[in-house]
Parts: C-alpha cells; structure tokens; sequence
C-alpha cells in the first residue's frame, strides 16, 4: 500500500522557518516537534537548502517519521509524524 500524498493530509501544526539558517530551522524544529502531541503531524516551510540533510537525520535520530518532502522554488516543505511514545 502506498503512502498518501503528503499535500493531502491535514496537518496539527505549521512551522515557517523561511529566511532562518542552520541552526535555525533544526532547532524550531525540535521545539515545535517537543509541543506536539504523539502521532501529531506537522509541516515544516524551509529556504535553506541545508534542511535537505539536517530534518531527514532530525527524524532518523529522533524516531520521527519524515512522510514527505518537496522543493518547490527554493522552498522546501516537509511533512514530519511525530513518533507515538
């Protein structure tokens, strides 16, 4: 069975970390991530490129599950289920 399209899906929260730089949007990230409830999905708008390799391994280390990400424009848009505790 395929995932779903992440554009699809309603998301619990939106994080715009648009203009901020590494750290930045990691750290937010973690806060945001921290404020959410277990199972929670949360959407992430990002402009720099390092977030490409900082959120996949954010959610790799943290046992979160990263459901989609898209660059469109040089903007980037991730799409992150919180872990269930």
């Amino acid at each position: 069975m395929s995932q779903p399209d992440p554009l699809s899906l309603a998301v619990d929260a939106v994080l715009d970390a648009t203009g901020l730089n590494c750290p930045e949007p990691v750290m937010l990230l973690h806060n945001k991530v921290r404020d959410l409830a277990a199972g929670g999905l949360l959407k992430v708008i990002a402009t720099d490129p390092s977030t490409c390799r900082d959120i996949p391994k954010f959610c790799i280390f943290l046992g979160h599950e990263l459901l989609g990400q898209r660059e469109e424009s040089g903007t980037y848009l991730y799409w992150i289920r919180k872990k269930l505790e």
